[in-house]
């Protein structure tokens, strides 16, 4: 064949090819008949498929589209709420199109090609459907969705990812797992391909959101290879997505996790410092691990005064098994623990709160228990091809109940009281410690991303049961819907440089994606940390939603007493401040509780229509108040900061910044760079050596005058399920300055709760270059004091002019309303 002859056949191949692609991909089709409202749900029928719309509100409904016109039952794993009020929903047909208006929203249906265009009501487009009729596809077993991307439109949220923030104009995939091959350099430490918790959700700055309603794989094109649209597709199951709008990215937030639930209240406790350890010993040094390791690790954190409160051994606890090694559990200890419960009783003795084990999915036969055998024989473990398999069958309540009586509780009943819940992506794909894939089959594609979601719920649950207390998790994979069941670390990232920014997008990532419960190895995981990134990644990890300390290099491990005098000085420093603000953080946690708004907040949450945010990564607010700057290079003695819209406060020095702006700011070794949202209010309880070390007598409001705000302070009894029946208290704490002067006034709470008494002090920043004239408390004149440490023994107020702080000490308690007057 001549060379032209190639190139036409070729040509030709390539040809039938595209044709064959075209001829495969089914739109729905044209609106056919059959269109009518029932109740929330109007239905099409198109010439290929059928096309229903549920709406939810006024300003969120839900499109499935079905080529085989049979809808499928409602999944349970990753939606907790179907049934809905009823919506009131204006329905009209014209020649070419539907409309369906809302008191939120107006959607035009077109007929043919069918399509789905929304609209504002005052007439802005949101989202359209891709003209051409390949708007809802079918592709084989995928289905699909594009849509019209519009000029001016980024895309946030997509799970824990550490790769980008802003996705537009990016191609992503999403299936649950840590990245593949070896070396681990370009393998399971890819920040491109780690997809711990994927969550197939986004958010546009358009104001909408959609939720992806599949958990089977999927590929996100958005705009990357068009720049007029951007596609999202399955690799099965039904064509199945909610539409929500916000306008902000709060609400958005909001009305996804009134989908796939909110996030319960952790223990207050649970805010302080989380330790593990692997006992002395880990992966090759196993026989160096002890309970009295342990024990020992516990003490130390106490004599050095570092506040801790939660413990939890890593793998080595455990006998490796006769059939999983590694990568399954036994539920047996390792010979060198000679007293397990001895070791829980002594931990629980120095105040730690709770002592957790970490485990794996899989069941293993072990010297005495043979939990893998059994299983078996009880189809208790999830069946494989020519196996009866080894993983726990999750999807079972029976299954989950004999895993819980026949091997969890061995250990509960000992003192444990959570589990680090590891390997959820194990099901169906490779695993770390291991060759095996777990089961295999269509349904694992769906299967094997809900796993770790059920995984998690399971031990979440059982314990919560058992302790008699809220419950807690400790799990790497997720999925959507995992913040049920807190908390999520981002996986075992390497102490090097090169990974700690990356760790940072994640948790901004996740928490754009409804997940705030979230954590990270502070220092990194493997290898020894230079000495200044540990520094610099113990500051981050201090403010971040859960503080966790976590390493598996033998000997020296990631405790600070092994990093140096600068890194013990600076890691009890931070430690100290982070329990100090567990009741901002705390109050916090409950409004996550009720909004879905995370702790850890990329500066888009708040300022989506600013676009200067859209790719600042190291950057966040904690709480509503606090900006947070890590600082992630080497030897860097300043970095630039970018201060959204607002007015900013230095909270080291308290200088005054407008918004809108980059400022550059030193940062010494011992500082992490944290600005206070002008009018900041931030209550914060005494130093503590361990959470309920003393009472709370005195809390301090530390106080950025700013024109009007407030603060909702939270208080329940930190540990039991009552907030649910409505047992908590709020206070509300106002700060007005005007140009006469500053008045504080702090509600007494309110709320079936009855809070212990506590009176306050407040720590103002007062950038006036003199003392105030005068101050009063509720109308009567409040004394000056010769300074502040005299207000220890009573009310009264000080004036720091050297440092502008302005301290008073409050007569009355949270018994009364109390109105404090400052007079300029």
């Amino acid at each position: 064949m001549s060379r032209i002859a190639k190139q036409v056949f070729a040509l030709i191949v390539l040809l039938q090819t595209f044709s064959y692609a075209v001829q495969a991909q089914t739109s729905v089709g044209n609106y056919q008949s059959g269109f009518r409202k029932q109740g929330n749900e109007i239905y099409f029928t198109n010439t290929n498929a059928d096309v229903k719309l549920e709406f939810m509100t006024p300003d969120m409904f839900r499109v499935r589209a079905n080529w085989d016109r049979k809808f499928q039952p409602n999944e349970p794993y990753m939606v907790v709420k179907y049934g809905w009020p009823a919506v009131a929903v204006q329905t009209s047909e014209q020649a070419d199109h539907f409309l369906l208006k809302t008191d939120k929203l107006d959607i035009k249906i077109s007929k043919a090609p069918f399509g789905i265009a929304v609209y504002t009501k005052d007439g802005k487009l949101l989202t359209s459907d891709a003209t051409a009729g390949n708007g809802l596809t079918k592709n084989a077993e995928a289905v699909g969705v594009t849509k019209q991307l519009m000029p001016d439109e980024h895309f946030f949220g997509f799970g824990e990812r550490m790769d980008f923030l802003d996705q537009r104009n990016k191609k992503l995939k999403m299936n649950v797992g840590r990245g593949k091959g070896l070396p681990h350099h370009v393998g399971a430490y890819n920040v491109l391909e780690a997809n711990y918790s994927p969550v197939p959700f986004f958010m546009s700055t358009r104001g909408y959101g959609i939720f992806f309603h599949t958990a089977y794989p999927t590929e996100w094109d958005m705009g990357m290879s068009n720049p007029e649209s951007y596609n999202f597709k399955a690799e099965g199951g039904e064509l199945d997505y909610y539409f929500m709008y916000g306008p902000t990215f709060a609400s958005l937030l909001g009305s996804y996790t009134s989908l796939t639930g909110k996030s319960p209240l952790l223990p207050e406790f649970a805010l302080g410092l989380h330790v593990g350890t692997y006992s002395g010993g880990t992966w090759g040094h196993e026989e160096d691990t002890s309970d009295q390791y342990v024990v020992e690790l516990g003490r130390k954190f106490r004599t050095y005064g570092i506040p801790a409160d939660i413990l939890h051994l890593d793998s080595t606890w455990r006998i490796f098994g006769k059939q999983g090694g590694k990568g399954a559990t036994s539920f047996e200890w390792r010979p060198t623990f000679k007293d397990p419960k001895g070791m829980f009783d002594s931990l629980y003795a120095m105040n730690y709160k709770m002592v957790g084990l970490h485990l794996r999915p899989r069941f293993d036969d072990g010297n005495q228990l043979n939990l893998l055998a059994m299983a078996q024989e009880k189809g208790f473990v999830y069946p494989e091809q020519n196996s009866p398999g080894e993983f726990v069958n999750f999807f079972d309540q029976k299954a989950v109940d004999w895993w819980w009586n026949n091997g969890v509780k061995l250990i509960a009943d000992q003192g444990a009281m959570f589990l680090k819940t590891d390997e959820g992506s194990a099901f169906g794909a490779l695993a770390n410690e291991s060759e095996k894939v777990g089961p295999t089959g269509e349904d694992i594609k769906w299967k094997h991303n809900v796993f770790p979601v059920i995984y998690t719920k399971a031990s979440y649950e059982k314990f919560q049961e058992h302790n008699g207390i809220r419950g807690m998790a400790h799990t790497r994979e997720g999925y959507a819907g995992i913040q049920r069941y807190p908390f999520i670390w981002a996986g075992d990232w390497p102490s090097e440089w090169q990974y700690f920014a990356p760790v940072i997008k994640a948790g901004l990532n996740i928490g754009l994606s409804g997940v705030s419960n979230w954590s990270h190895n502070m220092g990194g995981f493997e290898h020894v940390a230079d000495p200044e990134l540990y520094i610099r990644w113990v500051q981050f990890g201090m403010f971040s939603p859960i503080a966790h300390l976590l390493g598996m290099e033998h000997p020296t491990y990631k405790e600070p007493w092994n990093y140096g005098e600068d890194a013990l000085r600076n890691f009890k420093k931070y430690d100290l401040l982070r329990y100090r603000l567990i009741p901002y953080m705390y109050s916090n946690a409950y409004s996550n509780h009720t909004t879905g708004v995370p702790l850890m907040r990329a500066l888009v949450l708040e300022h989506q229509n600013d676009p200067n945010v859209y790719d600042v990564t190291d950057q966040y607010m904690f709480g509503n108040n606090l900006l947070v700057n890590p600082v992630t290079t080497k030897g860097a003695k300043t970095r630039t900061v970018y201060l959204p819209e607002g007015t900013w406060f230095n909270y080291w020095t308290g200088k005054q910044y407008s918004g809108k702006q980059y400022v550059h700011v030193l940062t010494p070794l011992d500082t992490i760079p944290v600005f206070a949202k002008g009018g900041a209010i931030i209550p914060m309880q005494p130093e503590m050596k361990y959470f309920g070390e003393k009472p709370v007598n005195t809390i301090t409001l530390d106080v950025f005058p700013h024109g009007s705000s407030k603060f909702e302070l939270y208080e329940d009894d930190g540990k039991s399920l009552d907030y649910k029946q409505g047992e908590y208290a709020i206070t509300e704490i106002s700060s007005d300055l005007s140009t006469s002067g500053l008045n504080l006034v702090i509600q007494k709470p309110k709320g079936k709760y009855k809070p212990t008494t506590h009176n306050y002090l407040a720590k103002i920043h007062w950038n006036e270059a003199t003392a105030p004239a005068g101050i009063t408390e509720n109308g009567k004149k409040v004394s000056a004091a010769a300074n502040a440490a005299a207000l220890e023994k009573g009310a009264g107020w000080y004036f720091d002019v050297q440092n502008k702080l302005l301290w008073i000490k409050t007569k009355r308690s949270n018994k009364d309303d109390i109105n404090l007057t400052v007079k300029l």
